[in-house]
Formats: C-alpha cells, sequence, structure tokens
C-alpha cells in the first residue's frame, strides 16, 4: 500500500550588499491543516487557486498546524509577500516536487522570524509556516527563499 506524504523545507541565502554569501541556512515546515485542504482541491478543481507566494514575517510564534497566516508579516522594506518562480524538480519519482524561489532585496533594516507559503498576493491561504531563526536584513542585502514540497 502507498503512503502519501508532505515534506517541505525551506532554504535560504543572504547575501550582503557586496553581493557576498553572509549566510545560508535551511528550516524544516509544518503543512496546515489549510494547506492540506487546498491541496487536495486543487487535485480536482482547475479552478482552485495554486501557492505562488511567498512571504516573511517578525513573529517568532510557535510554528502550529492550525494557523492561517503568519503571525507578524512584514509589508514594508522591499520584504513584502510577493509571487515567486515556481517549478516542479524530482525527488524521488519525475517531477514530484514543488519549488517555489524568490528573492527580496531590503530596503531598510528588518529582522526576519518567520516564512510562509500563501496562494494569494494577502490574505488568501497559507500553505505553510516555519521559523527561520533570528536573520536581520541591512539595507541592500539580499534574502532568497527556495520552498521545496516534496510528495513521497
Amino acid at each position: 500500500m502507498d503512503t502519501l506524504k508532505l515534506k517541505g523545507t525551506y532554504n535560504f541565502k543572504i547575501l550582503d550588499v557586496n553581493g557576498k554569501v553572509r549566510d545560508e541556512f535551511s528550516v524544516d515546515n509544518i503543512v496546515t491543516s489549510a494547506g492540506k485542504a487546498q491541496l487536495a482541491l486543487l487535485a480536482g478543481d482547475a479552478s482552485a487557486t495554486p501557492f505562488t507566494y511567498l512571504a516573511v514575517g517578525t513573529s517568532t510564534t510557535a510554528v502550529a498546524i492550525g494557523q492561517t497566516a503568519l503571525a507578524a508579516e512584514i509589508t514594508d522594506t522591499g520584504l513584502a509577500r510577493a509571487a515567486g518562480t515556481v517549478s516542479r524538480i524530482t525527488t524521488t519519482v519525475t517531477n514530484d516536487t514543488f519549488k517555489l524561489v524568490y528573492t527580496w532585496t531590503a530596503s531598510g533594516s528588518k529582522t526576519v522570524e518567520e516564512v510562509g507559503v500563501f496562494n494569494a498576493a494577502s490574505s488568501g491561504t497559507m500553505l505553510s509556516r516555519a521559523l527561520t531563526g533570528t536573520k536581520t536584513l541591512a539595507n541592500g542585502e539580499t534574502l532568497t527563499a527556495t520552498y521545496t514540497l516534496a510528495f513521497a
């Protein structure tokens, strides 16, 4: 009997103002209850809205499966929610992994503590959420987030 499991991971890279790697790190996430429900809808409804947005926030609130939004989403300093580049990659079998990538450029100083994937430019359904640990960005630095969700 086959069992479908979801394995989501965020990979991050922070570049300083000179384009040099200042930090690289990865964090696992929780796929939310609402995210699972939306994934099921995507499988059977061609009009369902796919997950194409990444957002970061400043809260250290613990991650929980019932969450529907970031606790303190950033909407300024160049770090607002944005549509990423979507693709499928191969983890175990051809095209079994969803990939979403976006690079922000900070236009001021901000501390990032949380990250999430959404299906809308505002509000919408949150697929996943994770804590990043305290990551401070200075004006002109970039943060690239790569989210993968493997269907294993």
